[in-house]
């Protein structure tokens, strides 16, 4: 990557894909021996790595002793600048999650003003670009650099704050507004706000944005006023997350499982690699699931993986019959083409076509359709539109909805009023899948967290088991 700064914009989909080996690595080796950290950075501080610590080296803690700011070592040659929770060792935030830097004494980071990681022999690899007076790190996690103080209000001014950054991660009190995009660790799925809705949305190829949840205010305590401003969101302690368009009472509240009773420990909310978004709450020992925004696994996104088939109830098979999802392959095709057939005519000749009946499409009230009389008419808008990857007709009311994207995990329904079509590359690679329904989170080589019973959280021992 060639930008040298990259945490005061917006995260792209592919900002944080080391975060799954990050959290691994970390929890491995939690506690870690340093120097007791700083409570306040100060201009002309400076740290280079230690080489003695295998996992975290803490350079600034808040007040409470429980978060800590300090450099992460990641597979054990790479550095990232982190925030962690210290009772789990959990990663909440990550500055240079792209851009990771090497663990040596040739990288270093300091504050002159601004928050800078760099490596003198090559280039500065993160920056917050700012011109304060302090780093400090508060006892929410909030990472934040300061003026000094307003002799007239007696409050320092705040320049920068990792609370406007988020990566996968909202924790109590953290503001998530229309302008910030919480994006999984693994890059394809991400969260955003819309005028009176949270939406999440999944990247199948460089070109789609598809929205697959939506969650709408229903406005019961307060309404959205028009022109009033837009939404923003709010994990609360008392166990829900909270919409608002100001301060005075939320637009909506979306309630945890621990809604209004008395916890201790740390709420957050974390988009995770399967694309559901969940809330978890530390107990003092463990991470317990308190929400999930998807319950039905084959709602999610892409459970089964490209070319899969989910049935409720019964688990992943292909939507190809002649393949055994068993071996944990779905061999059909792949998830997109290596030419593309709009810009390519030639590609056209090597692909074929494959129908299905009794399969539907998931998160159908969000796709795009076109009411057709029937489903040749149905097919043949797809056949004839190169940038249609495949169609599934609805005979019972016409509907023909058009999958403009790679085909990912369809419906099994056992309908055959409903029927798909499918473009498929003749000598497509074959796109290695994990089984489906294993207990736990489906992630495509990354992943935080695995469930034990579908309550208590423990730490993945390998990426992608």
């Amino acid at each position: 990557m060639d930008r040298s700064f990259n945490s005061v914009t917006r995260p792209r989909w592919t900002q944080i894909l080391f975060l799954p080996i990050i959290s691994f690595l970390c929890m491995l080796t939690w506690p870690c021996t340093a120097d007791a950290a700083a409570q306040e950075l100060h201009k002309g501080f400076e740290a280079t790595p230690n080489p003695s610590i295998s996992s975290f080296q803490p350079l600034l803690n808040d007040s409470s002793d429980k978060f800590s700011f300090g450099f992460l070592r990641v597979n054990s040659t790479q550095l990232a600048l982190a925030v962690l929770h210290v009772p789990s060792g959990e990663p909440l935030w990550i500055a240079n999650s792209t851009t990771l830097s090497r663990w040596s004494d040739h990288t270093k980071t300091f504050f002159n003003g601004s928050l800078v990681l760099s490596d003198p022999r090559t280039r500065t690899f993160w920056s917050t670009q700012t011109q304060g007076d302090k780093l400090v790190l508060l006892n929410n996690s909030n990472l934040q650099i300061q003026k000094a103080l307003d002799n007239r209000n007696n409050v320092p001014t705040i320049l920068w704050q990792s609370f406007d950054h988020p990566t996968n991660t909202l924790v109590e009190t953290q503001n998530f507004t229309s302008t910030m995009t919480l994006v999984s660790s693994n890059g394809l799925y991400s969260m955003r706000l819309g005028n009176d809705f949270i939406g999440l949305y999944a990247k199948f190829d460089s070109d789609s944005d598809q929205i697959y949840w939506k969650h709408k205010a229903l406005q019961a305590r307060a309404q959205i006023v028009e022109g009033g401003g837009p939404i923003h969101v709010r994990v609360d302690p008392d166990g829900w997350l909270g919409m608002y368009q100001n301060e005075t009472a939320p637009v909506d509240v979306e309630s945890f499982n621990s809604f209004q009773r008395t916890l201790e420990g740390l709420l957050m909310v974390r988009l995770e690699p399967d694309g559901n978004l969940k809330a978890y709450y530390w107990s003092g020992s463990s991470w317990g699931l308190d929400y999930q925004a998807i319950s039905d696994t084959c709602e999610l996104p892409n459970p089964c993986g490209s070319y899969g088939l989910c049935t409720p109830g019964t688990g992943c098979s292909c939507l190809d019959n002649s393949t055994e999802f068993s071996s944990g392959e779905c061999s059909s095709g792949s998830p997109s083409y290596s030419n593309d057939p709009c810009t390519d005519p030639e590609s056209q000749n090597i692909i074929r076509v494959l129908r299905r009946e009794g399969v539907d499409v998931p998160f159908k009230e969000l796709m795009r359709y076109e009411t057709t009389s029937s489903l040749e008419a149905c097919e043949n808008s797809c056949e004839t539109n190169c940038s249609c990857y495949g169609s599934v007709y609805n005979n019972a009311s016409g509907f023909c909805y058009i999958l403009d994207y790679p085909i990912q995990t369809l419906l099994g329904t056992g309908d055959d009023n409903k029927a798909g079509y499918f473009k498929i590359r003749e000598e497509a690679d074959k796109k290695r899948m994990d089984p489906g329904f294993r207990g736990g989170d489906r992630s495509a080589g990354s992943g935080f967290v695995m469930f034990d019973g579908g309550n208590r959280v423990r730490k993945l021992q390998g990426l992608g088991e």
